[in-house]
């Protein structure tokens, strides 16, 4: 059994928790408000703001489990497991997958009739998965693997 050992954390994995937390605080956060002057501004039936665990069934699960990649990450750094991949490279995957639901779901097909404006859960939740991308990328592209020639298999 590898030991754990807290001094093979770098301060990019801290910075990617930190992204994972906050996503996890902005599905909790209001996403969208509806407007109050409008009787036909409404999300499922719903008014007032409402966060994107009230709102999206699917999506929120999906933000959840993508906040868990940067604590996978710095498990997987902690316990010194050997991988075929460069360490990060995963996180970055699920962190660009988490970016571009949230973008979706805000400007391309944001929920409700009429009338629904964006509020800081989903701006949180935005810049959370861009925290995440940069401190993955930036662990992956750090060389643990030697480099081959191009075209060599």
């Amino acid at each position: 059994m590898t030991p754990v050992r807290a001094a093979r954390l770098r301060g990019t994995e801290l910075v990617g928790m930190a992204g994972g937390a906050l996503l996890v605080a902005g599905v909790f956060l209001p996403w969208y408000a509806t407007d109050a002057a409008n009787a036909h501004s409404q999300v499922d039936g719903r008014t007032g703001s409402l966060s994107a665990w009230d709102v999206h069934p699917i999506l929120r699960w999906l933000l959840l489990a993508a906040a868990t990649a940067p604590f996978v990450l710095a498990w997987i750094i902690l316990r010194g497991h050997a991988l075929s991949w460069a360490r990060g490279e995963m996180t970055v995957v699920t962190s660009i997958a988490a970016f571009g639901l949230v973008a979706y779901n805000g400007f391309v097909d944001r929920p409700g009739d009429i009338a629904i404006s964006l509020k800081v859960g989903f701006a949180v939740a935005l810049v959370a998965t861009v925290v995440m991308i940069l401190a993955a990328a930036k662990r992956s592209s750090e060389s643990e693997r030697p480099r081959k020639p191009p075209g060599t298999i």
